[in-house]
This record gives C-alpha cells, sequence and structure tokens, in this order.
C-alpha cells in the first residue's frame, strides 16, 4: 500500500501488522467492526510515561510542578496534532465521507487521536523503546526548545480555544474568595462554562488562579473526552 509506505517513511519504521495499523488510522465515523479508539487509549498513556520520563532526566533539578505543567503543555491535544501535523498524519486517516466534507482531515481531535493511536499501535508491535524513540525524535523536532518559556502554554487561551470549538461558548471567571492581608493574598476561582461550574483553584494572584483553574478544567475534560 502506497499511502502505508509513504508513512513509514516519514516515521522510518516499517510495520509487521498490516490490520494494526489499518485500526489505528480508522476513525469511528467509518462505522467500520474496528476504529482507533482502544489504540488512541493505550497510545495516550504511552505518551504521558514516555514524555514524563524524558522531562524527569532532561530537567533533574525541576520540581514536580514544573515538571508537570511541562508535561500538560505537550500531552495535550493541540500538542499532538502539531506531531501529527509534522508526518502529515491527517491525509492517511480513514474518516466517512461526512467527516471528509467537514474538513476532518484537520480536526485537531481527530488528528491528535491518530497520533495516539499510531504510538499505540508501535508500542504492541514493537515495545516501549521503539515508541519512544520514534515519538521523541518528534517531539524534539517539533519543539527545538524545551524549557518552561518556550513550551509553557496559556491555558485560558488553550481553554478558550476547546470550549468555542466544542461548545461554541467562552469560559466565565468567577472569583469566589480573597483572604490573607495584603501582602499575602489569596484568591479563589472558579470557571464555569455554559452556567456549569468547570474547576475551582487557589494561587497568590487573580491570574495565578485563573490559570490553574484553567490547567485544572483542561485535564477535567480531557478525561470526559476519555
Amino acid at each position: 500500500m502506497k499511502w502505508l509506505r509513504e508513512l513509514e517513511q516519514r516515521i522510518n519504521y516499517e510495520f509487521h501488522d498490516e490490520a494494526l495499523i489499518l485500526e489505528a488510522l480508522t476513525h469511528k465515523s467509518c462505522k467500520k467492526p474496528y476504529n482507533n479508539e482502544r489504540l488512541e487509549f493505550l497510545g495516550d498513556a504511552v505518551l504521558d510515561l514516555i514524555v514524563g520520563e524524558y522531562l524527569f532526566k532532561k530537567f533533574p533539578k525541576v520540581n514536580e510542578g514544573d515538571l508537570s505543567k511541562l508535561r500538560a503543555s505537550l500531552v495535550n491535544e493541540k500538542g499532538f496534532q502539531k506531531l501529527a501535523n509534522s508526518i502529515d498524519l491527517g491525509k492517511h486517516i480513514f474518516i466517512s465521507a461526512a467527516e471528509e466534507n467537514n474538513q476532518g482531515r484537520s480536526k485537531s481531535s481527530i488528528c491528535s487521536n491518530a497520533f495516539e493511536a499510531l504510538i499505540g499501535a508501535i508500542y504492541l508491535e514493537s515495545g516501549l523503546k521503539k515508541a519512544e524513540e520514534i515519538a521523541l525524535k518528534l517531539l524534539e523536532e517539533a519543539y527545538p526548545k524545551i524549557d518552561l518559556q518556550s513550551v509553557f502554554r496559556d491555558y485560558k487561551t488553550t481553554l478558550q480555544e476547546i470550549t468555542q470549538a466544542k461548545m461554541g461558548v467562552t469560559p466565565d471567571y468567577h472569583v469566589i474568595s480573597a483572604s490573607g492581608p495584603d501582602h499575602k493574598k489569596e484568591f479563589e476561582v472558579m470557571i464555569k462554562v455554559s452556567g456549569q461550574a468547570l474547576s475551582t483553584a487557589k494561587g497568590s494572584s487573580k491570574k495565578e488562579a485563573h490559570q490553574e483553574a484553567a490547567r485544572i478544567a483542561l485535564e477535567v475534560l480531557k478525561k470526559e473526552e476519555s
């Protein structure tokens, strides 16, 4: 299959089980007896581990909180879409005619899920080291400089992009408490989407509380999707 050879060249990997890669690249809209949701679930866990270990070794003096921020900045829908785009994965995904007409090949959710499924398939077929080798090569090509300053995402902006795209609304931020002396204030913020509470968080400034609440909200939405 010409399309498969082309993809294999992009990632420098040859699949042994063509049925596995077909499953990895088949979106649920195709109404086939199989789709990539299970491999996506596996690939998500594998990428969490790969990127977590990579950051742990790369930044031996960075604390747990900042490591979590770094990983969250890389391991998310937009991050995986960036890696998928780097290998033109969108054009290899099998989608329904309706999704094709709806620009499905460029949708961040479809592309990022397919990338997770691709890594899940490589992990099943060749193990963690090979999945790690391919994923980290793509990661380092996509992010020539990885540190808190260059990689850290504005969680508020990311959350707004997601809620606008998927729900047609923007998040509402509410300060629900402010305590402590003026020189050491602590603010608690709640995020609501369509009137429903999504997350709360505290920070030493409103800006910090907003960002932390948005980060938690992104995790909540990711879990709901899963």
